[in-house]
């Protein structure tokens, strides 16, 4: 018998172990198409019952309890889950196109979008980029709360894009900018320094990374650039997958003021000089602002040659020190209520 070689083995193995996954992977996304489209049908039917005999809500209760006791408690039968089905299949009997991606996320994702959003518009924007992306169920409700859509989708962008771009770059750049950012997973003063806003979006940067989308790495914060004899900061610094390219964030507490752009610009210049490498694309420039005026943005961005976008983003403000040692905290609330629960 030959002597197995280790290094050959080991590779055979893990072709193995990746087919097994590959195929497990396969059966779950078969199974969920399954469940949904079966739900969707069994939405369906219950509707075209209460029309046609003119049922009423006992009989999904009884349906509920007949279904329970046939296939458990625990397998998604309750009268809360069938209502939630005829709401499914009246959410998109209508739209073909949705009825056929919906079977591509989960039930739980489902639930979500039907319920909290009435748009056709809305529903495909939150479908396609939960599909695309991976979004798991939190990640998902996190961008319906902070409506990602608006800010994505129906806010105007600022930049320059499409006039210092080529056009395939111009749509992909347009595509990761978003007109405003949510930072309320940040608590600072509203007249905090540039540097305590930046030190909380490195100190978050896991939450800063799912509000920038899909395809963000992050590199550095206060990111050096030499040129000659003198240094030049970055505020932060990220790499684009899909882009393929650098992107330099810098972070302005108050108003976009125009020569915020031609510092940008410079940045952007010795980013593509020093720091990219040969194969990728031009570096991209974001800045985040609390307010702008898009008016003064078009005219700024105007003698720009380098490709930038501004945007404002929002936080969450702390209470002012002499207030916060007055007010009761959350901890403090929470017992309050409940010793007043306590005595009722």
């Amino acid at each position: 018998m030959k002597e197995i070689n280790n290094s050959e083995f080991n590779q055979f193995v893990k072709d193995i172990k990746s087919k097994i996954y590959t195929a497990k992977s396969k059966a779950i996304a078969s199974a969920n198409r399954l469940m949904i489209e079966l739900y969707f049908d069994i939405g369906k039917s219950i509707v075209e019952k209460q029309e046609a005999l003119g049922w009423g809500k006992s009989v999904v209760e009884q349906m509920s309890k007949d279904l329970i006791n046939e296939f458990g408690e625990k397998s998604g039968y309750s009268s809360s889950n069938l209502w939630r089905m005829r709401n499914f299949y009246l959410s998109y009997k209508d739209n073909e196109k949705l009825a056929q991606a919906v079977r591509e996320i989960s039930w739980g994702q489902n639930i979500l979008i039907f319920e909290k959003l009435k748009d056709d518009r809305q529903k495909e924007y939150y479908i396609k980029n939960t599909i695309e992306n991976g979004w798991n169920r939190n990640v998902l409700m996190h961008h319906i709360k902070t409506n990602l859509f608006k800010r994505d989708k129906i806010e105007t962008k600022t930049n320059n894009f499409e006039v210092v771009l080529p056009m395939e770059l111009s749509e992909l750049a347009l595509d990761i900018i978003k007109s405003e950012y949510n930072l309320e997973f940040m608590e600072v003063a509203k007249n905090a320094h540039e540097r305590q806003v930046e030190n909380k979006l490195v100190e978050n940067i896991k939450k800063f990374l799912l509000e920038l989308g899909y395809g963000f790495s992050f590199i550095d914060s206060q990111y050096k650039l030499i040129l000659g004899e003198n240094e030049y900061y970055i505020d932060l610094l990220f790499f684009h997958r899909k882009l393929n390219a650098l992107v330099a964030i810098e972070l302005k507490v108050g108003k976009f003021k125009p020569e915020y752009a031609g510092k940008m610009n410079f940045y952007l210049n010795v980013l593509n000089d020093k720091v990219k490498m040969p194969h990728e694309n031009p570096s991209i420039g974001i800045i985040l602002c609390t307010d702008k005026d898009g008016l003064e943005v078009e005219y700024a961005l105007q003698s720009v040659v380098q490709p930038m976008g501004v945007s404002t983003y929002t936080v969450k403000e702390q209470l002012p020190e002499e207030l916060s040692n007055i007010l009761p905290t959350k901890k403090e609330l929470e017992e309050k209520l409940n010793i007043n629960e306590s005595e009722k």
